[in-house]
């Protein structure tokens, strides 16, 4: 199945089961004020996982490094109040504009919201959505930028590298660090670009990965599985999130993730260091996990 009807049915199913609830449930009175701010963490030390959730050592012949984040952005985030609720069946806090204007519906990257670590993503205010406890967070992510160490004519190089891990991405153009990229085309998963500099000399290249090589931890692909292609992390929380839609104080939410070596290359000539001009190939730069933690 084509990657764009697979999102097609899942925002229809988003849309039904959003129609279902308005229609045979009450509406609650919320009254309260407060809201709940969702913080991006990147934890080097975090245990790494693989597709399933189960912990993934690295496999022999590849490499990776804790790449150092300087900004991420996400386009979906749901809450779930148990492990057999199904995608687009939680309570959806959010969902970044789309556009066909590649051809394939794709993610707005112009209109994304970026945050670094320890800063707010999103804040949804607990009136907005339905009271509950909450168990599971699903957040899809679209874009980071870090910075990584490679070699190349003898040097270590300090390199920005801008990463595009949402299920497809609509690009007119963007910078990595100082470097503009014109693009103006849908981008899949996995497409990236480097910068950064040798002997005062700047350079910058751009590769693609492998299609679903990029890892994305769901630890509940049993009962509630993802689509293929996509981002959507899943993770659960470390103590349930209670909303009764009453609060006055708002209620931060710390987001994890596992950035354990999750910058990942075929180690071409197995010397453990990124060296692009010795055949080391870029595999996979997906998320390691995500833990959900009430501050």
């Amino acid at each position: 199945m084509k990657l764009q009807t697979i999102f097609a049915v899942a925002s229809a199913i988003v849309l039904f089961s959003s129609c279902q609830k308005n229609a045979d449930d009450p509406t609650p009175i919320n009254t309260g004020t407060a809201k709940v701010n969702f913080i991006f963490k990147f934890d080097s030390t975090q245990v790494r996982l693989n597709a399933i959730g189960q912990p993934a050592p690295m496999p022999a012949g590849n490499a990776g490094q804790s790449p150092r984040f300087n900004t991420m952005s996400a386009h979906y985030v749901e809450l779930a109040p148990s492990p057999f609720t199904a995608l687009g069946a939680g309570a959806i806090l959010y969902k970044a504009p789309q556009v066909t204007t590649g051809g394939a519906t794709a993610i707005d990257f112009t209109n994304s919201k970026f945050a670094g670590n320890n800063q707010i993503f999103l804040s949804v205010p607990v009136k907005d959505f339905a009271a509950g406890t909450y168990t599971w967070l699903r957040v899809s992510l679209a874009y980071q930028n870090y910075n990584i160490y490679m070699n190349a004519l003898g040097q270590t190089i300090d390199a920005t590298l801008a990463s595009f891990i949402g299920f497809n991405t609509y690009l007119g153009n963007y910078k990595v660090k100082d470097s503009t990229v014109n693009v103006n085309a849908n981008k899949l998963q996995g497409y990236w670009a480097l910068e950064g500099k040798v002997f005062g000399i700047g350079f910058l290249s751009q590769g693609q990965a492998p299609p679903g090589a990029t890892t994305v931890p769901n630890p509940l692909f049993a009962s509630s599985p993802i689509p293929a292609g996509s981002c959507l992390v899943t993770g659960q929380f470390a103590t349930p999130l209670i909303v009764t839609g009453n609060e006055t104080a708002d209620i931060n939410v710390i987001v994890s993730l596992s950035i354990n070596k999750s910058f990942e290359w075929i180690d071409a000539d197995h010397n453990g260091t990124y060296d692009p001009n010795n055949g080391d190939a870029v595999i996979d730069m997906g998320i390691r996990g995500m833990i959900p933690k009430i501050q």
